[in-house]
């Protein structure tokens, strides 16, 4: 399939344009923000693994700890993108926008809300690095100069490079191909991916077949279960509108088992980093029992709180009601089911019932690198074991979705020579 979209002279310059749009964005993640010293921060990022630091690694490809330009990454645009879909449901002028088709003002306010998590966030590292909070084990100052110009200078630059990143995925998804944001957030968390395999492989080169052996197998699960859907058949009548006969259509409504995606065990972890940084104000009590991946407590909460997100995100993204009544306006029925309020209790039905395994299944997925944690013995091995279910998650969604797109412009090529 790539050999036939490279020879398509459009399509290729499409994904020529995509990749170097990666390698940019790759470039900035590598290039240290003004005033940080590097050669501090190499030394000790050395010693700062496990817990914590692998999953700030894994979701900002190694940026924020190095402190370079493109530091924050995607976070602040997927968290105002999360946060203006949930406002939607409950304020009435952006649910009125949404369901008018004003994407663009919506876009609009995301990227608002997105400047202002970054300040936020960047605020946020920057004075974790002043006072040393950053990476705890390091003995000497990570910034040359700890003055309000300079600490005002990397926070603009910081802020400035999540404007950057927002750009380079919106130019990604106009003139590349694939969803732009997917995109980098995939290349953030496979860029990671090569040193865990090596540092795994250099601890015990066993663990790492076994490894590779149990993430090809699960990789094939959660393709199998990410395609898998329940499709609820719609049927539209037949209906004159002038001298034409209209309607008289099948088709179905998709339900998948992960109708959630991978916001659930986003909203889990972020909550679950609040003990590791109130840690001196919590107590030992919550050192002890919530900011250890390998102890119990810590696994139960974990995946009470994805199973309950997801119920909560499905809940407000998709509105059994609102579909109905669509179904209803253009004359569609459910065979078997009454239009209306009967066929919005069937939707809530079905959609219970497969949020149920979906829930499962991303608790069960995200719960894996916590019980390697506590099986595999060898510390290097548990602090850089790879196939978390975010991991996973994340490379597979992205996969699909961009080879389906792929597909999609390569038959709509085909189609139009036909017909030429």
């Amino acid at each position: 399939m790539l050999m036939r979209a490279l020879r398509l002279p459009d399509l290729r310059k499409k994904i020529l344009f995509t990749v170097g749009i990666i390698v940019l964005f790759r470039l900035g993640q590598v290039l240290p923000a003004p005033g940080v010293d590097v050669v501090v921060v190499r030394q000790c990022l050395a010693g700062a693994s496990g817990g914590f630091y692998d999953i700030v690694q894994l979701f900002s490809g190694g940026a924020m700890l190095k402190l370079s330009v493109f530091a924050l990454g995607v976070m602040p645009y997927i968290t105002a993108s999360i946060v203006m879909q949930l406002l939607s449901t409950v304020v009435p002028r952006l649910d009125q926008l949404r369901k008018a088709g004003e994407q663009r003002k919506i876009t609009q306010y995301t990227r608002y809300l997105t400047v202002a998590l970054a300040v936020l966030n960047a605020t946020t590292v920057v004075t974790m690095a002043q006072s040393g909070q950053l990476l705890s084990n390091c003995p000497h100052p990570l910034l040359h100069d700890t003055g309000l110009l300079a600490i005002a200078v990397i926070i603009v630059t910081m802020v400035a490079g999540a404007c950057a990143v927002m750009w380079l995925g919106e130019l990604i998804t106009e003139r590349g191909v694939g969803n732009g944001m997917s995109l980098l957030i995939f290349t953030q968390v496979v860029a990671v991916f090569p040193s865990y395999l090596a540092s795994i492989y250099v601890a015990s080169p066993f663990a790492l077949v076994v490894l590779l052996g149990t993430g090809v197998f699960l990789v094939a699960a959660v393709v199998y279960v990410e395609q898998a859907q329940r499709r609820i058949p719609v049927q539209y009548a037949k209906r004159m509108v002038g001298r034409r006969m209209y309607g008289g259509s099948s088709t179905y409504i998709p339900l998948k088992v992960n109708q959630a995606g991978i916001v659930p065990v986003i909203f889990a972890s972020s909550l679950l980093y609040l003990p590791v940084l109130l840690q001196p104000v919590l107590g030992d009590w919550v050192a002890l029992y919530l900011t250890r991946g390998d102890h119990p407590v810590y696994m139960a909460v974990y995946v009470t709180l994805i199973v309950g997100f997801t119920y909560f995100y499905v809940s407000i993204t998709f509105n059994p009601a609102e579909v109905s009544d669509n179904i209803r306006k253009f004359g569609g029925f459910v065979p078997g089911i009454r239009p209306g309020r009967p066929t919005a209790l069937h939707l809530s039905h079905v959609l219970s019932r497969l949020t149920a395994p979906g829930a499962l299944y991303l608790g069960v997925l995200s719960l894996l690198p916590l019980v390697a944690m506590a099986v595999l013995r060898d510390p290097s091995t548990q602090q850089n074991f790879p196939f978390g279910g975010a991991t996973v998650l994340i490379m597979v969604s992205v996969g699909l979705d961009t080879v389906k797109q792929v597909e999609a412009q390569l038959q709509q090529r085909n189609y139009e020579g036909f017909l030429r």
